[in-house]
């Protein structure tokens, strides 16, 4: 076991612990991105720095992933999380039938749909772009 001064020292200025919280991670992160600042590190910095990964990494684990959707499903979603019906969503589709057509994907959503939808749920207009086209459906 290497137990060198300078290992210990890097200890005595941020002592690593388990990650529980995020101002934690942002303190761990700070250190973290001290250490690649410095450029070309000593083997301990490199242990050290291997070491504050790993608490990173551990927490990162703990959170819940973020689901990768966008489109409709995002609307969708959307609607649940906020708890929205769809004449909350009138003023950006203009009818009721326009909304549950878009939701059913008998429609897809227009530029001008996609736009007021970022604006509203103020998130960026490229989430609400399908991955996949819409079949049109007569």
């Amino acid at each position: 076991m290497n137990n060198s001064n300078a290992y210990i020292e890097l200890l005595k200025l941020f002592p690593p612990r388990p990650i529980t919280v995020e101002n934690e991670l942002i303190a761990t992160q700070g250190a973290i991105d001290s250490l690649l600042d410095k450029g070309e590190l000593t083997p301990d910095e490199r242990d050290y720095l291997n070491l504050l990964g790993m608490l990173v990494y551990e927490y990162e684990q703990t959170l819940e992933p973020i689901p990768d959707i966008y489109g409709v499903e995002l609307l969708k979603a959307s609607i649940e999380e906020f708890e929205l019906r769809q004449k909350d969503l009138v003023p950006i589709f203009k009818t009721e039938s326009i909304i549950s057509d878009s939701l059913h994907e008998k429609r897809q959503l227009t530029a001008e749909h996609i736009q007021k939808l970022a604006d509203f749920f103020c998130v960026s207009p490229a989430v609400f772009f399908p991955l996949h086209p819409v079949k049109q459906t007569a």
